[in-house]
């Protein structure tokens, strides 16, 4: 395929959505390279003469981020600046059909699962030999890792089953041997994605692999910190908590989206647990885990919330007091379960109770990082930022949790561990002086 100024092919991978996206960016970026294709990701410079659209459509903001950055580049490609503009992902996935009659510039459209298809398209050849690699769009110390691949829940409000098909677990020998070749780039942390971790293995082990999986990568040599991300609550298995525990290198950290908490919503949301078992499920993870950082994600504004389930929600939030807190304004998605009941919360009402419980949540966390000054933390840099460091904490996740600014007069690398101590404290921030690097 030669473009119109005979130069060489470059392409340019936009990304859109969450981190299993990126991850597909990635793997689709290191098999270009492997065939001598210069490929770039979501590159400032205009040297690019082919882009890819990686689109997300879990939301009604996402999919409208994803349509208008489609047609962003499709307006550079009408005035010359480009050659090709390809779409993947959830949106092309899910409404494919629709959209390449809406917009028909688009020089092909591919699904979450047509790696191959693309490659063909880029005149590239599918090197089986590289499954696992990729090629990083992260800092390099640190990445995420897929451990498997859509999901067999069936949550009313959600559409990733009808984009990502059903549960699909990786090996643990898949998945050990790309957190060694992680590592051997000079990747510290990796942090576990999947659209549900705690099903992980039941497809092809016949149970619940999460532990002894687990076990397998904290053995790699030179991986820091390991984190789990996207912990479904319900059927949880408690037994990969004595492994967080009994393993240094497992970052005392758990991200459990429980989405809402009072018993109507939660049955409305086809979650498969009621309160009593949530909060004796979190009664039983701090009791094994004495300190662990627990975040969850909660959804305002489903069908038929009242303002006693926001009031009981609320409540929930002072009692549990979790360390980090997402909150999304549901999205009638069509093809969901929940698409059949009345939206009746308006959009402005959602945002207001979104706000609402976000504001508590700011004055929870205040509280708990006040608790944190004098201590000292272990930190991994991150970056340099407006003269200043900033690095994590184990009991924060890159881009979603809070951050520590990090007092010295000393050059740091990022991907340097280093020991803070704690000064100053913020709504979601630390602040502190750097005691020792590691």
């Amino acid at each position: 395929m030669k473009s119109k100024t005979l130069k060489k092919n470059k392409v340019n991978i936009i990304t859109l959505g969450c981190s299993k996206n990126l991850v597909d960016s990635e793997v689709l970026s290191g098999q270009l390279a492997a065939n001598d294709i210069p490929v770039v990701h979501e590159s400032s410079k205009k040297d690019h003469n082919i882009v890819v659209v990686n689109t997300c459509g879990f939301i009604d903001k996402a999919k409208e981020e994803s349509i208008n950055t489609i047609l962003e580049q499709l307006e550079l490609k009408e005035r010359g600046k480009l050659d090709k503009v390809y779409v993947t992902g959830c949106l092309s996935e899910r409404y494919r059909g629709d959209l390449a009659k809406e917009i028909n510039d688009v020089d092909a459209w591919f699904g979450t699962m047509e790696l191959p298809l693309i490659l063909k398209e880029l005149q590239a050849d599918y090197k089986a030999e590289l499954l696992g690699e990729r090629m990083l769009a992260t800092p390099k110390h640190y990445a995420y890792l897929k451990i498997s691949e859509g999901c067999n829940r069936t949550c009313s409000f959600c559409a990733i089953p009808l984009m990502r098909g059903g549960h699909v677990s990786k090996t643990i020998e898949e998945v050990v041997n790309e957190a060694k070749g992680l590592v051997k780039m000079g990747v510290k942390e990796i942090m576990l994605i999947a659209q549900e971790l705690t099903y992980y293995g039941l497809d092809i082990y016949k149970k619940r692999a999460l532990a002894d999986l687990l076990k397998h990568l904290s053995d790699v040599p030179g991986l820091h910190w390991i984190r789990l991300h996207y912990a479904y609550p319900s059927k949880f298995p408690m037994e990969v908590l004595d492994v967080m525990r009994e393993r240094e290198n497992i970052c005392n950290y758990l991200d459990m989206p429980l989405q809402h908490v009072t018993d109507r919503m939660l049955k409305a949301m086809k979650r498969q647990m009621d309160k009593q078992e949530m909060t004796d499920l979190l009664d039983a993870v701090r009791d094994r885990l004495p300190g662990i950082c627990l975040r969850t994600t909660l959804i305002a504004g489903f069908p038929g919330e009242t303002r006693d389930d926001v009031e009981e929600l609320k409540a929930f939030l002072e009692q549990q007091r979790f360390d980090r807190v997402g909150v999304f304004t549901y999205s009638h998605e069509e093809n969901t379960s929940a698409h059949d009941l009345e939206d009746n919360v308006p959009a402005e009402e959602k945002e207001a109770r979104a706000q609402e419980i976000m504001e508590l949540q700011q004055e929870i966390s205040y509280e708990k990082n006040q608790e944190r000054i004098g201590q000292t933390l272990k930190v991994l840099v991150d970056k340099k930022e407006s003269g200043r460091y900033l690095g994590r904490t184990e009991f924060d996740s890159v881009d979603v949790d809070n951050e520590v600014i990090i007092n010295t007069d000393r050059p740091l690398k990022p991907g340097e561990f280093v020991h803070v101590k704690i000064e100053k404290a913020y709504d979601f921030d630390l602040e502190g002086s750097l005691v020792t690097v590691s």
